[in-house]
């Protein structure tokens, strides 16, 4: 007789970074859709807060798991963390992310690897962590949170950028290897996005903030949501940020990267070693 052990797990989705900004909104998108969650970030105060918010508006389960995601074992903590609580992994949004604008050259070293580890090493292990189950099982899938910066350089924002470039080439990669199942791999890129990410990672004084660009963490939720529920790839939410990104394929980046400098060099002084997490 087969063991009905795996039959007794629930289904969750699990959205890194999900206390605040894109991901909280996320968190909301999920749960409209009548899913359990399971939100990881660094603050328990702001995950119990999220929580209350979702379980008082949708008639879900919304467990919540205080980690740091740079630490190299945080995937094995979530992976035993959902054990315990009898669940398996449906769908993994990776949207923890950590930013740094100004000069590479004048940030502190721990700053970049911490952003390396956030960024790249933990969305990919995550990944792997889960996608082999998702396969199995034939569904769910990974909507990963990355930036139109993915798409080309950015000169005082390197590292976030190139981070992001990483995160758009895996999700196409992946989303080829998987093509013919029911697992669905998706990237949502948006534009500038009105949160404190901005703020928080020293970009206060760009005109690209200053300009008041940008789209709401929930339109770009919503979009991204959607998206990946309808099987897309590659989501960009927003007509002036899919027109942006077609000229970005189009425009050779030799020739972008003045304007991409003057559009992203701040304006006075900062502290280099200002980063955001969520």
């Amino acid at each position: 007789m087969m063991s009905s052990a795996p039959q007794q797990l629930a289904p969750i989705t699990i959205i890194t970074g999900g206390s605040e900004g894109i991901g909280k909104a996320l968190a909301f998108e999920f749960a409209q859709g009548g899913l359990d969650l399971l939100l990881v970030a660094r603050s328990q105060q702001r995950l119990d807060k999220t929580a209350r918010q979702i379980s008082t508006t949708h008639d879900v389960k919304v467990l919540t798991l205080k980690c740091c995601l740079a630490d190299e074992d945080s995937g094995s903590k979530i992976a035993a963390f959902l054990k315990k609580q009898n669940h398996y992994c449906q769908n993994l949004v990776n949207n923890a992310g950590f930013g740094l604008a100004g000069d590479f050259a004048q940030h502190d070293e721990a700053a970049i690897r911490d952003l390396v580890n956030l960024n790249v090493r933990a969305l990919t292990d995550l990944s792997r962590q889960f996608l082999p189950d998702m396969l199995a099982r034939n569904g769910g899938g990974i909507l990963n949170i990355a930036s139109m910066g993915g798409f080309l350089p950015g000169p005082y924002q390197a590292a976030y950028y190139a981070s992001k470039a990483y995160v758009i080439s895996l999700t196409k990669a992946l989303s080829w290897e998987t093509w013919g199942t029911d697992v669905q791999i998706s990237v949502l890129a948006p534009g500038p996005v009105k949160t404190r990410f901005h703020a928080r990672m020293g970009a206060r004084s760009e005109l690209y903030v200053k300009s008041g660009a940008g789209i709401s963490a929930s339109k770009a939720a919503r979009m991204g949501y959607s998206g990946f529920m309808c099987g897309k790839c590659l989501i960009i939410p927003g007509i002036l940020s899919q027109l942006g990104a077609v000229a970005l394929k189009i425009i050779p980046h030799d020739l972008l990267m003045p304007f991409m400098a003057w559009f992203l060099r701040a304006r006075t002084q900062r502290n280099p070693k200002n980063g955001n997490r969520s």
